[in-house]
């Protein structure tokens, strides 16, 4: 049988995803800091295990990942980093303790799970980790400063694991949507201009879709939207100064 878990699960492309692999017969276990949005959800999908979590508690995401294996002979078929949060603005406006808090759950809360996940995944046959990257990965994006350079690293390290967890048949990859309609992008107060200039032509349920895809395919990187598609491999044929150029302009006050 397979399973997913699905940290930041309450809501957003989290809660979608979970509709969606839960529709097709996957064990969902869900996982959120919101815990009473997480069992809302829980009881819409049949009561399916879930628990609080705080992604970047090193011992509760230990506790967490046994307890849901437990019930599934100690396997993970699929982990999915979906937790993560945004914050808009001008980066001298922000508080550090703010930036740092956007790394720490975008980035060392997503290696906390996904580090502490390998035992299970090893002993699954086709385990797979399916990170929540961006398009704010490919190119830095002015007025989401820590949040771009949080989704760089998330680049980074599934590029580094989809290589070094080849010789446990464990495939790594991430998702790259540019904006998607959720309640982390519309409570935003600052509005950043590139995101005037694209707009927000994707849902939860668009993002949800591609972790279906994602999960069924060896890609390391799978952009989403056809206006990223074509971004993204523009991006890979073209000097850097090109995207230097083109993110200046969308970006512009």
């Amino acid at each position: 049988m397979n399973n997913i878990l699905i940290t930041g699960a309450a809501s957003g492309i989290g809660a979608a995803t979970a509709r969606l692999f839960h529709r097709q017969g996957w064990q969902v276990g869900l996982l959120d800091i919101d815990h009473q949005a997480l069992a809302t959800l829980a009881a819409e999908l049949g009561n399916v295990w879930h628990a609080e979590l705080d992604v970047t508690d090193p011992a509760a995401v230990k506790v967490a990942l046994a307890d849901f294996c437990a019930l599934h002979g100690g396997q993970m078929r699929l982990l999915f980093n979906c937790a993560g949060i945004l914050r808009c603005g001008h980066f001298e406006e922000i508080e550090v303790a703010e930036h740092a808090r956007i790394l720490q759950i975008n980035v060392l809360g997503l290696l906390q799970m996904t580090h502490a996940a390998f035992p299970y995944l090893r002993v699954t046959p086709g385990a797979q980790v399916i990170n929540m990257g961006s398009a704010s990965g490919v190119y830095g994006v002015p007025h989401l400063a820590s949040y771009s350079a949080s989704k760089f690293a998330v680049r980074g390290l599934t590029e580094a694991l989809d290589l070094e967890w080849a010789r446990h048949g464990i495939r790594v990859g991430d998702l790259m949507p540019p904006f998607v309609s959720t309640p982390m992008l519309n409570n935003q107060q600052f509005q950043a201009p590139v995101l005037q200039r694209l707009g927000v032509k994707l849902q939860a349920a668009d993002i949800a879709e591609a972790a279906w895809q994602q999960a069924h395919s060896g890609a390391v990187h799978r952009p989403v939207s056809l206006q990223f598609k074509l971004m993204y491999w523009a991006g890979q044929l073209t000097p850097a100064w090109v995207s230097r150029l083109i993110m200046r302009g969308l970006s512009r006050d």
